[in-house]
């Protein structure tokens, strides 16, 4: 039987990436995101390519009444969701903790992980009378290390690291898999969004290193989701060759 995918954050980088390889391996999908267009033009390039069935809900994962609006109204085709990918967040700003924008603070705490738990609240239940599926938590190598500047943001990523351990153990019984996938360095809009759109301060993290890709990340992603039934992979960190933990990185002179 097919199984059908639910992908937040769909529209760029790790979840893009990750509704492309989803699709070429035959999962139908949900994919969700903030700018209707993106998720049109997604949409269409995967229906064109691959034999799926593909459902855009465009909708901000922070907005609570949207989130439970678009899955309390899905219709009986797609309300058995096999997979949840929770990927939608972001960094803001790049300050010490005294002089943090507490706009930015907000916009990371209500995404990353208010955002993740209405999805999951509102995804979960059905799982759990259906006694199967497999949630994927795009979680951070900033959620095991906490670097200079990186305050908040760390705060919220460490947040979904234990989340996902406590998902993991309310839903043991329930036979639902849960896994935390924790990326270091990766370039997709990333690094854009938390320098506020200046695309030349976004390229200095990269510069003297190969980052990963969200290609990367994706067949991570499906990796996990490909093992038997009996097998959890629980926790992942996945970094590029040149980075060790959060804060070294060994880059090549330019």
């Amino acid at each position: 039987m097919t199984k059908t995918a639910f992908i937040t954050g769909a529209t760029s980088g790790i979840g893009k990436a990750t509704a492309k390889i989803l699709a070429k391996n035959g999962i139908n999908l949900i994919i969700n995101g903030r700018r209707a267009s993106r998720l049109k033009e997604l949409k269409k390039q995967l229906m064109t390519s691959y034999s799926v069935d593909i459902l855009e809900l465009c909708f901000d994962v922070r907005n609570k009444e949207e989130v439970n609006n678009a899955i309390n109204n899905l219709s009986n085709h797609w309300r058995k969701i096999d997979i949840l990918v929770n990927n939608a967040g972001l960094a803001a700003g790049l300050d010490h903790i005294q002089d943090g924008n507490i706009d930015n603070w907000e916009r990371m705490i209500d995404t990353n992980i208010k955002g993740l738990l209405y999805v999951s609240r509102a995804i979960l239940p059905n799982m759990v009378k259906n006694g199967q599926g497999h949630v994927i938590n795009i979680a951070s190598t900033a959620g095991k290390e906490v670097y200079e500047n990186g305050n908040v943001y760390c705060s919220t990523k460490y947040a979904v690291d234990a989340l996902s351990k406590a998902m993991r153990i309310d839903l043991l019984a329930e036979g639902i898999k849960v896994t935390s996938i924790n990326p270091g360095m990766v370039e997709t809009e990333f690094s854009i969004v938390r320098f506020g759109g200046d695309k030349g301060k976004a390229k200095i993290p990269y510069k003297g290193i190969k980052p990963l890709t969200g290609e990367d990340i994706a067949e991570i992603i499906w990796f996990a989701l490909n093992r038997p039934d009996h097998v959890n992979i629980n926790d992942i960190i996945i970094t590029p060759k040149a980075q060790a933990n959060s804060f070294l990185v060994h880059r090549k002179k330019q």
